[in-house]
């Protein structure tokens, strides 16, 4: 019954995950750029970071509880492409994040701040980047699950 648990677990802070990108995508646009949005970002940025830290407990969770045992995930190049892609989507998260947060700081100075264009179309093509290598964490668990690379 835990790694049922796990496995539910997993999924749901994944479509949360894909939720919050999807979102933060949605509101990077200069047309829907405005104070109450740069607020928005930042709740969405924070949630995105909450849900990274837990996708890894879980993750790593059913590594070591799940009924696959971690045998299989370690010796897996499945797993470890997929966590490449994590960490890649990770590191690409960094600029956006701190971005947000700098603007942030700046919309409490100034309850009228709106980013540079230039600035917003940067970090839209951040996230898009880290949009197209977030979808093969899933393709590398489907082939994971299916024993590829086992």
């Amino acid at each position: 019954m835990i790694d049922f648990f796990l496995a539910s677990v997993h999924h749901l802070i994944v479509f949360g995950i894909a939720a919050v990108l999807a979102a933060e995508l949605a509101l990077m646009r200069p047309a829907a750029m405005s104070p109450h949005t740069v607020r928005l970002l930042g709740r969405f940025d924070a949630a995105y970071g909450l849900l990274a830290i837990a996708i890894l407990f879980a993750g790593f969770a059913r590594v070591w509880r799940g009924a696959k045992g971690a045998e299989f995930y370690m010796d897996n190049p499945m797993f470890w492409a997929k966590i490449a892609a994590f960490g890649v989507v990770g590191l690409l998260s960094i600029q956006p994040t701190l971005r947000i947060a700098a603007w942030q700081k700046q919309r409490k100075l100034d309850a009228g701040f709106v980013p540079p264009l230039e600035e917003i179309a940067k970090l839209r093509r951040i996230l898009l980047a880290e949009i197209h290598v977030f979808t093969l964490i899933p393709i590398f668990a489907a082939a994971m699950a299916r024993g590829i690379g086992y």
